[in-house]
C-alpha cells in the first residue's frame, strides 16, 4: 500500500498518462489548471506515467505538500489509459489498483450501492 492514507476523504486517479519527470509544482499544476480541482483539497491525486510500474501520488497535509512515489518491484498497475480525465475512486477500487487489479471490477465483487468513504 501506499502510505497511510487514512486522513484522506477522496481520492482522485488522474487517468491517461503523466510525465513522471514533473515533481510538486508540476503536479499542481496538472491538478488546478487542466481539471480545476482544488490542490488543497483533503484528496490523494494519483498519477502513472508511460510505464505502468510505477506511480505518484500528490496530497496536502496540514504543514504542506507530500508527494509519494512507489515503484513495483515486479509486475505492473492496471492503469485506466482512456483519455485523461480525473477519477474520483472508492476505498475499494484504490485497494484493487494497489493489489495491481483494474479498478472495473464485476459487480458480484462491488459493494451493494454504497461508497466506502
Amino acid at each position: 500500500m501506499l502510505g497511510d492514507i487514512s486522513g484522506v476523504s477522496k481520492l482522485c486517479l488522474i487517468t491517461g498518462r503523466t510525465d513522471m519527470r514533473l515533481s510538486i509544482n508540476g503536479l499542481l499544476a496538472i491538478i488546478r489548471d487542466i481539471y480545476q480541482m482544488d490542490p488543497y483539497a483533503n484528496t490523494l491525486y494519483l498519477f502513472c506515467g508511460r510505464k505502468t510500474d510505477r506511480l505518484k501520488a500528490l496530497y496536502h497535509d496540514k504543514n504542506g505538500f507530500v508527494l509519494l512515489y512507489m515503484r513495483l518491484d515486479s509486475g505492473r498497475f492496471q492503469w485506466p489509459r482512456c483519455a485523461s480525465e480525473a477519477k474520483m475512486l472508492t476505498r475499494q477500487e484504490y485497494r484493487w489498483l494497489m493489489e495491481g487489479l483494474s479498478i472495473d471490477q464485476p459487480r458480484a465483487l462491488r459493494p451493494s450501492g454504497k461508497r466506502d468513504f
